[in-house]
C-alpha cells in the first residue's frame, strides 16, 4: 500500500463522484433496470473509468476516484450489492432529487459493494486511491420508512446495525485489495445543525440522534484502527442547492468521539456559515477542508483557494490540513452538473496547493 497520505505539505483529494456523461448515466439505469448485466456493464464503463482517472491526474489530484460512475449514487450503491429493498420506492420529503429506495426485507449481500470497481480503479492509477461507502446512519435515513420497512425492521435503529457490519467488512476488503484511503460518506450528520431540517424530518432529541450517528459510524469503521478512514459531512446538495445551512458548532465536538483519522468538510460554501467553528475541530484528527464550492458556476481561482485554507490557520496547523472540494460534484448521477467545470475546479485546487507549499515550507 502507498503512504497514507504524501510526501508534501496539502495534499489534494477528491471526495468522490463527478459528473456523469449522458451515455455512462444510461448504461447505469438500464443495468439497474435488467437490460444489461453487471459485467455487460462493467465491459461499457471502463474505458470511461479510465477517462475520469485520467482527468483526475491531469487536474493534479494526489488522491483520485473512478469518478463513481459505476454507481447510480454514494449511497444507493449498497443496493446494488444487498437485496431487500425496493427501489425507487418513495420521494424524498421537500426535495427534487430522485426517490428513495427503502428496505423491505431482511438484508443479504450478494456481491462485494464497492471492491471490484476498487480493484479496477487501483490498476487503472499510480496516484493514491481513494474510495467511499455510506454510513450505516446516512442508510437508515434515507432507506427506512415506517410504513414500508417496520416488518424487515421494527426500527430505523435495527436497520442501521443491520448494515453496520456489511459495511465493516467491505471496508477490511478494500484495504486488503490496496485502495490507499476509505471514506465514509455522512451528509446526515452535519444536517442536524440546521433546525428546520430536525423539525422537517420528526428529530425532537438532537443529542440522541447525533450519538446515534456517531455510534453507527464507529460500528463500521471498528477494527480498522490506524488504517486511513476519512469521514465525510456537508450540508447536502442537488441541482446546485444545498438541503441544509447552519455552522457546524453543534457537532463539531462529537467529531472527536468519531474513530477516523481524517474529516472532511464543507468550508467554501455560504451554508456553512465561516470557519471559526474549527476552533472546536478535535486536536487528533486530520482536517480535509472544502476549499472549492461545486455548487457554483465559478471556476475558483488558485489564490482563492489558497485564502480559504489560511483562513483556518488560526484553528487547525497548517500540516494538519487536507484540500477537498466541499463534496462529490455529483453524489447521484443525475445530479445536472458540468464535467469541464468541474475539472476546472480540481485543477484550481492542485494549483492553490502547489502555491502554499511554496508559502509555507
Amino acid at each position: 500500500m502507498k503512504q497514507n497520505y504524501t510526501e508534501h505539505p496539502f495534499p489534494t483529494f477528491v471526495v468522490g463522484s463527478l459528473p456523469r456523461p449522458q451515455w455512462v448515466r444510461d448504461i447505469v439505469e438500464d443495468r439497474k433496470q435488467g437490460r444489461l448485466t453487471h459485467r455487460e456493464a462493467d465491459h461499457l464503463l471502463d474505458p470511461a473509468i479510465s477517462f475520469a482517472v485520467r482527468l483526475q491526474e491531469r487536474a493534479g489530484l494526489d488522491f483520485v476516484s473512478d469518478g463513481e460512475w459505476r454507481r447510480e449514487s454514494y449511497v444507493k450503491v449498497f443496493t446494488e450489492a444487498v437485496d431487500g429493498f425496493k427501489l425507487d420506492a418513495f420521494p424524498r420529503a421537500g426535495r427534487p432529487s430522485p426517490p428513495n429506495p427503502a428496505v423491505v426485507e431482511p438484508i443479504r449481500q450478494r456481491r462485494p459493494i464497492a471492491l471490484d470497481a476498487a480493484v479496477a480503479l487501483h490498476a487503472s492509477t499510480n496516484r493514491k486511491s481513494i474510495v467511499a461507502l455510506p454510513s450505516p446512519y446516512i442508510m437508515g435515513v434515507r432507506m427506512w420508512r415506517q410504513d414500508l420497512s417496520a416488518r424487515a425492521y421494527p426500527t430505523r435503529e435495527a436497520f442501521m446495525e443491520a448494515c453496520a457490519p456489511l459495511v465493516r467488512e467491505e471496508i477490511g476488503r478494500l484495504f486488503a485489495a490496496g485502495i490507499d484511503h476509505v471514506q465514509i460518506d455522512d451528509p446526515e450528520l452535519a444536517m442536524l445543525v440546521d433546525p428546520e431540517y430536525r423539525a422537517a424530518q420528526g428529530i425532537k432529541d438532537f443529542d440522541a440522534a447525533l450519538g446515534l450517528a456517531v455510534r453507527m459510524i464507529n460500528s463500521a469503521v471498528a477494527g480498522h484502527g490506524g488504517k486511513p478512514v476519512s469521514l465525510h459531512v456537508c450540508h447536502a446538495h442537488f441541482a446546485r442547492n444545498r438541503a441544509t445551512r447552519g455552522g457546524y458548532e453543534p457537532v463539531m465536538e462529537a467529531l472527536a468521539d468519531i474513530q477516523v483519522q481524517r474529516v472532511a468538510m464543507e468550508f467554501a460554501a455560504p451554508e456553512s456559515q465561516g470557519v471559526a467553528s474549527l476552533r472546536l475541530f478535535p486536536k487528533d484528527k486530520i482536517l480535509g477542508l472544502g476549499v472549492i464550492d461545486h455548487c457554483d458556476r465559478a471556476i475558483e481561482t488558485p489564490e482563492q483557494v489558497v485564502r480559504r485554507a489560511e483562513a483556518v490557520f488560526e484553528f487547525v496547523a497548517p500540516e494538519r490540513v487536507t484540500l477537498n472540494p466541499d463534496c462529490g460534484f455529483s453524489p447521484g448521477m443525475q445530479n445536472p452538473m458540468d464535467l469541464d467545470e468541474a475539472y476546472g475546479k480540481l485543477k484550481a485546487m492542485c494549483q492553490g496547493a502547489e502555491l502554499l507549499r511554496e508559502q509555507h515550507r
